[in-house]
């Protein structure tokens, strides 16, 4: 088929490749034209594993294209998928003023019957509006062309997005139209090669919804499962045998129960709002959704406590060294990720941060974290030890997963570490002799 991806951030680049990568004739368009002129050289503005050689493979056998022209790609093109940011309003809501902007170039610039699709993550009623903002363009012009709005949500996990729309679990497809609905199974049935059962097939506005509801459900998970931490420490019990207890249970299943800092990234913080403000907006206010939001926030700064509790409020003169700022491994996201909270945190209260990541430096020393004090970066984990009062583990990245301790205790000033994902051995740390803080179970010292 012949595809147009408008927007070339996460979801519309990964979905373009990968729909090119099963032969079809794609064309992502931005009016970025710097990333479109960088895109055509195999240079991806994101990290996500395994992109960047299918992007430039795609390119080289002429199946992916990019530009910044719309109008001229709407020719004989099957489908369009809508893959414009919808960042977060002031009030909660998701943003569509680029979705809708999309919606009106497409009446203005479309010759023949298309398919239109909301890829973007979008609230309920989205589709009708941009069915009505493509009227009223069409009506403009005095053209009476076919069209239909099909609402395709991603179910992309950032660090896995190419295995997930290779192989996904589920592909969900919104459509009131038999043969919209058709060729968006045609479209779809090479990555269902055994089966097509985990294609499915509903009316738009449940569509949209399955997404907000999916990812509030996640959230929830996480939420909880930090809320129980909070109160294992206080009551002295292990929440990591309470998590491998309940995770038995097939029912519960061990996803997403993993206690921590909190959740951040593009999706969850941006699609609770979302649908929280969709709740109120039709006179409904979710409790527990709303919960879910609120233990998040303050979880966040759980790990900043601990080391003010350890410390002392006013940390002038101490310094420490952080593993992790991307919000989950395998990324260079930094969107909501618990990094910058504790970080800004620890500054303000006057102490010096020695920050290493695999992937997301930049991105914190360009945005997320210019300007905030006295932060400094490292080309090494164990560079980052060297002087510091503790070490705080933020991100699991596997690189993180085994280090060497007897080289953590040389360059400590004091062998403490501060684990935020829960990802070591208390036992083992506490009989080299490490002070070991982690999330949902009371320090021994």
């Amino acid at each position: 088929m012949k595809l147009t991806v408008i927007g070339t951030g996460y979801v519309g680049l990964v979905s373009g490749t990968c729909f090119a990568e099963m032969g079809n004739n794609v064309t992502c368009i931005d009016i970025d034209e710097k990333k479109i002129e960088a895109l055509k050289k195999g240079l991806i503005p994101i990290y996500e594993p395994g992109l960047e050689a299918m992007v430039k493979r795609n390119v080289d056998n002429k199946t992916l294209h990019f530009s910044t022209n719309l109008s001229e790609h709407l020719d004989n093109c099957d489908i369009a998928f809508i893959a414009v940011g919808t960042p977060m309003g002031e009030d909660g809501s998701a943003d569509l003023q680029y979705v809708l902007k999309v919606a009106e170039q497409i009446g203005q610039h479309m010759q023949a019957p298309i398919i239109v699709v909301d890829k973007s993550t979008v609230p309920v009623g989205t589709a009708d509006k941009v069915k009505h903002t493509i009227q009223s363009e069409l009506k403009k012009r005095g053209e009476d062309i076919k069209f239909d709005v099909v609402s395709n949500p991603e179910f992309l996990k950032e660090g896995d997005a190419i295995n997930d729309f290779m192989k996904p679990d589920r592909v969900v497809i919104g459509s009131d139209d038999i043969e919209a609905t058709k060729k968006m199974r045609n479209l779809y049935s090479p990555f269902f090669r055994s089966s097509m059962d985990r294609l499915i097939t509903m009316d738009v506005k449940s569509a949209e919804m399955t997404k907000y509801v999916a990812n509030a459900m996640l959230a929830t998970k996480i939420s909880f499962m930090n809320e129980i931490a909070n109160i294992c420490e206080l009551v002295g019990a292990d929440v990591n045998k309470v998590r491998i207890g309940i995770g038995s249970d097939s029912r519960i299943g061990y996803s997403f129960i993993y206690p921590g800092s909190g959740y951040g990234g593009s999706c969850f913080p941006k699609d609770v709002k979302a649908l929280t403000k969709t709740a109120m907006e039709n006179g409904y206010t979710p409790q527990l959704i709303g919960a879910v939001e609120d233990v998040n926030d303050r979880q966040k700064l759980v790990v900043a406590k601990k080391v003010v509790n350890r410390f002392g409020k006013d940390l002038s003169g101490k310094t420490f060294a952080v593993w992790g700022l991307a919000f989950k491994p395998q990324t260079d996201d930094m969107r909501e990720a618990p990094a910058i909270y504790i970080i800004k945190d620890l500054v303000a209260r006057g102490a010096k941060v020695q920050a290493y990541d695999p992937k997301a430096m930049e991105e914190a020393k360009e945005y997320y974290l210019k300007g905030i004090g006295d932060v400094s970066y490292y080309d090494s984990k164990y560079e980052t030890l060297k002087g510091a009062d503790a070490m705080i583990l933020l991100t699991e990245w596997k690189e993180f997963r085994s280090p060497d301790f007897s080289e953590l205790i040389k360059q400590l000033n004091s062998p403490i570490i501060f684990d935020g994902r829960n990802q070591y051995n208390d036992t083992s740390l506490e009989e080299m002799g490490i002070e070991y803080h982690q999330i949902g179970k009371k320090n021994k010292l």
